[in-house]
């Protein structure tokens, strides 16, 4: 059986994957698949740089908006829902475009991982509750080194729930490698990632840290409390939401959130780069050669 064609971009936060995305598939006859772990949860918009009705241009967008905020979307449950929609976008013969930046979701989406099938542990999840992110994060690290190494952002860090959780793992699997490789890959794939100057993408996160703080990014996070999500739970959202919840304990001031936000949100990007220059199937382009990708990918798809 033919396998179906799929085009992912992906790059660091702020990059212009969502505008290049929408781009191409007005071009290509694609639909745009979101791949962000947080812009699965309703509700999470401004935080998230979620991309609004009117950025869309008018082509579906897929996996946003899929789950209350207030219970995790495992990278199980992000498989699930995407292969779904990659089949519904494909039987329309349309284009599926993966866009995100969650590589660990992308990943496990296309085969380059597999998603072990653990079962919870009650009397281990008991027995990890009472240590601290830190240790628990020491333990992984141990037990799992390279389920660790993926862990390459503080919020994901200090999120206890996947950390327990993939200690669970790592018991139920005895030592098994966690990252081991599906030997059949589900989609034939092209790969386009959007690289710019460091120095340049520095510039573009604080402006937009600006911009979402002036259309209320804070009213935003305090409509989510009020609505019922806990500043623990916010917290693990990480980034955006784990300063905000933060600033509205009155923990950290305004100038110091937006200085850690700031200061995160430059980590994550380098850490999302560094977990994406591991891939060599991916084909770098700079911010401005929109063009060289479209030929790239007409010439895969073996079209006009």
């Amino acid at each position: 059986m033919k396998r179906p064609k799929i085009l992912i971009i992906v790059g660091p936060t702020a990059s212009g994957k969502t505008a290049l995305a929408i781009e191409l598939a007005k071009k290509l006859g694609g639909e745009v698949i979101s791949a962000d772990s947080r812009q699965v949860y309703r509700g999470l918009d401004i935080g998230t740089g979620k991309v609004t009705k009117r950025e869309m241009q008018g082509i579906p967008h897929h996996l946003l908006d899929i789950a209350s905020p207030r219970k995790a979307l495992s990278a199980g449950d992000f498989v699930i829902h995407a292969s779904d929609a990659i089949a519904r976008v494909a039987c329309r013969e349309r284009l599926p475009i993966i866009a995100g930046g969650t590589g660990f979701y992308i990943d496990a989406l296309v085969g380059r991982i597999a998603l072990p099938d653990v079962p919870p542990n009650p009397a281990l999840r008991k027995k990890l509750a009472g240590n601290s992110a830190a240790q628990l994060f020491a333990l992984l690290k141990k037990k799992d080194p390279s389920r660790a190494l993926s862990m390459n952002t503080p919020s994901e860090r200090n999120n206890k729930v996947r950390l327990i959780r993939a200690l669970e793992i790592a018991d139920g699997l005895e030592g098994q490698t966690f990252h081991k490789r599906s030997d059949l890959p589900r989609y034939e794939t092209l790969w386009i990632g959007i690289n710019p100057p460091f120095k340049v993408l520095e510039q573009k996160i604080s402006k937009r840290l600006s911009q979402r703080l002036k259309i209320g990014m804070i009213a935003e996070a305090k409509r989510l409390h009020a609505r019922g999500l806990s500043y623990k739970r916010m917290e693990a959202l990480g980034l955006e939401y784990r300063s905000l919840a933060r600033f509205l304990q009155g923990k950290i001031t305004r100038p110091e959130m937006e200085a850690e936000l700031n200061r995160d949100i430059r980590r994550y990007a380098k850490h999302q780069l560094s977990y994406w220059k591991r891939n060599t199937e991916i084909k770098w382009i700079k911010p401005s050669q929109h063009e060289t990708a479209l030929r790239t990918i007409r010439k895969w798809l073996g079209a006009k």
